[in-house]
């Protein structure tokens, strides 16, 4: 029976077998750097606001604490985002003519409240609660970055799950006294992770892994 097939075909196909295989791997990188990347996850994207607000000059320069604007931060799950009145205790005083605050005191003059775009904003299916991790010792800068240098916000983390567990995995490599949860510049003296075992204990951090933790 005369040969169907020429012998280059063995090396066609063996070619493109391989070629499939690297092409299918190369797709899939190609997916997990783009689920990765700042352009699906905003991280380090600075979003434009009604007001340009500034952490830096209101935190760093003029030592306001944290708790002032996001009262709410260590009693409930979600920080709070300051009121109107919260702005207008100083800004009834200070820069009061200032026009790039109009926006702010509109809101005042119309009882109206300023539509901020939220930064740090996780997606419906993850529940994650501010206070608990307040009280376990993990920083404000440790999710949101350094809130004291930045002068326009943005998201300093991607908050994928990924991220997410590289904590609830090792809560020692960045827990720190809870005295020191507001403080936006705290380095610790020594070891970081000597530090963080002894903080897990006290503290008494479990490493919650388990799926129903965040979805619920």
């Amino acid at each position: 029976m005369a040969q169907i097939f020429h012998p280059s075909t063995n090396t066609f196909s063996k070619v493109s077998i391989f070629g499939a295989v690297f092409f299918l791997g190369g797709l899939l990188w190609a997916f997990g750097a783009l689920e990765r990347s700042s352009y699906m996850t905003r991280a380090n994207v600075v979003l434009e606001q009604p007001v340009p607000f500034s952490h830096r000059h209101h935190v760093s320069q003029l030592g306001i604490d944290c708790r002032y604007c996001h009262t709410s931060v260590e009693e409930s799950s979600f920080a709070g985002i300051p009121s109107t009145k919260t702005c207008m205790t100083c800004h009834s005083q200070i820069h009061s003519t200032a026009e790039m605050l109009e926006p702010v005191r509109a809101s005042w003059r119309d009882n109206k409240s300023i539509e901020w775009v939220r930064v740090n904003d996780l997606p419906d299916f993850a529940y994650f609660n501010h206070s608990i991790h307040v009280k376990k010792g993990v920083g404000c800068v440790t999710c949101h970055g350094p809130m004291g240098e930045m002068a326009m916000t943005w998201r300093e983390s991607p908050l994928t799950m990924e991220w997410c567990l590289s904590c609830h995995r090792g809560p020692e490599k960045f827990v720190r006294p809870r005295s020191e949860v507001f403080n936006t510049t705290w380095k610790p003296e020594g070891d970081q992770l000597a530090l963080g075992q002894q903080l897990v204990q006290e503290h008494k951090i479990q490493k919650l892994t388990n799926c129903s933790v965040c979805h619920r």
